[in-house]
């Protein structure tokens, strides 16, 4: 068998070029079409019988032959996305053909061939595609010809691109998908921190509605000489004060419901404020080892229960973090009133936790000072260690001591 012979001038080189350069115009017109691969197939096909009748006498192959082949060749590409591995081996085969016959392989059988590897490596893995390489490294090692070397590193470079494409876009779908896995358990976790929200916020209304129920029933009873329409009116204020309060309580059921189970008990005790804070901030003392400390400035005022409730379970939430984040570490509590809003920060020298806009805990604690109208700031303190800072509003006509006669003073630190 005769080895391929090179051309002395670049004519075949030419060809090729302006081959490739036209498939490749084609494909972008037709790459959106279904009937693409079908349409690619037809020129290629085409090609190569024009190919294969100009080649004359030039080759020991007889035209009968040579056409087959050509069609061969070219043809099964129609049916390469339905049939990648088939159609590559189909190729394959009659590209070795012609190979082992001594005869230069048709341009356009080479353009399909490229096409029908390239859409294996995509498509299949590498254990399927990189077996049909084997045929052109054995004609590059037993034949030194550039014509053979260049064959093979097309062949190869095919593959590998195709692989590289279908690596890459598993990895943009593996990270999609874990994207919308992430979206979807955050969007969970926050409808469940804003349902625990609402119920703490149901003890402190319903405490507010229970009050106005009393009192205008103690004084629709109580007060001597009241007119009939009065009484009346009095009467429809606490019927719809307790009709309200039903319709809390059905409320809060809904609510129960959208969480977890653990979570859907009644909690008896009343909800906590500001006055509590000390017995928080002495917890956390004993319980971590270390100095926590209680700061108040400003003039202390009066809050609406939803605030305090509000700058509590933020600074509980804190505390808790800066335990499980700095263990050991000093914590100081904040809390600067000024005339028009709290300041609460919980500041610690410990090294904090490594992302500061993640987790379930910065999460409640973002919605609980969003439902206030505050706003809630995470990360690292500019003097060292972790910071929590959120500013909760104060309405301008919030002013005396706190409810029920508590107040608020810093705590001794052992």
């Amino acid at each position: 068998m005769r080895a391929v012979r090179g051309r002395a001038d670049n004519a075949p080189v030419s060809q090729a070029r302006e081959l490739a350069d036209r498939v490749v115009l084609a494909t972008r017109r037709i790459g959106g079409a279904r009937d693409a691969m079908l349409v690619a197939a037809a020129v290629l096909a085409l090609l190569a019988v024009v190919e294969a009748g100009g080649r004359g006498d030039q080759t020991g192959m007889d035209l009968g032959t040579a056409l087959l082949l050509s069609l061969w060749a070219t043809l099964p590409l129609m049916f390469l996305t339905a049939h990648p591995v088939a159609v590559a081996l189909a190729i394959t085969i009659a590209n070795a053909i012609i190979l082992g016959g001594s005869e230069p392989p048709f341009s356009a059988g080479v353009l399909a061939e490229l096409l029908a590897l390239y859409w294996l490596g995509r498509t299949r893995s590498r254990k399927i595609a990189f077996p049909f390489l084997l045929p052109f490294v054995l004609y590059a090692l037993g034949r030194p010809d550039p014509g053979f070397t260049l064959l093979l590193l097309l062949t190869a470079g095919a593959v590998l691109l195709g692989a590289a494409i279908r690596d890459r876009g598993k990895a943009v779908a593996s990270a999609a998908a874990s994207r919308a896995t992430a979206d979807t358990l955050l969007e969970h976790a926050a409808r469940g921190e804003r349902a625990r929200i609402a119920r703490e916020l149901h003890d402190v209304v319903a405490h507010h509605i229970s009050m106005i129920a009393v009192q205008a029933e103690t004084a629709r009873l109580t007060t001597p000489g009241m007119p009939p329409d009065g009484a009346k009116r009095l009467l429809a204020i606490g019927d719809t004060a307790r009709t309200a309060l039903t319709e809390m309580r059905r409320l809060l059921g809904v609510l129960r419901e959208d969480v977890s189970p653990l979570d859907s008990g009644p909690v008896r005790a009343p909800q906590p404020g500001l006055a509590e804070l000390n017995a928080l901030v002495d917890e956390a003392r004993a319980s971590g080892g270390a100095g926590t400390r209680l700061i108040v400035q400003g003039k202390v005022m009066p809050l609406d229960p939803g605030v305090q409730l509000t700058a509590y379970r933020i600074v509980q939430e804190a505390l808790t973090n800066a335990r499980r984040h700095a263990p050991g570490a000093a914590v100081d509590v904040e809390l600067d009133y000024t005339a028009s809003a709290l300041l609460v920060r919980v500041r610690d020298n410990g090294p904090g936790p490594e992302s500061s806009g993640d987790g379930h805990g910065l999460l409640g604690m973002r919605e609980r000072a969003a439902m206030v109208g505050g706003t809630l700031t995470v990360g690292r303190s500019p003097g060292g260690g972790f910071l929590v800072e959120t500013v909760l509003p104060i309405p301008a006509d919030e002013t005396g001591l706190l409810p029920g006669g508590g107040a608020v003073t810093p705590a001794e630190e052992p």
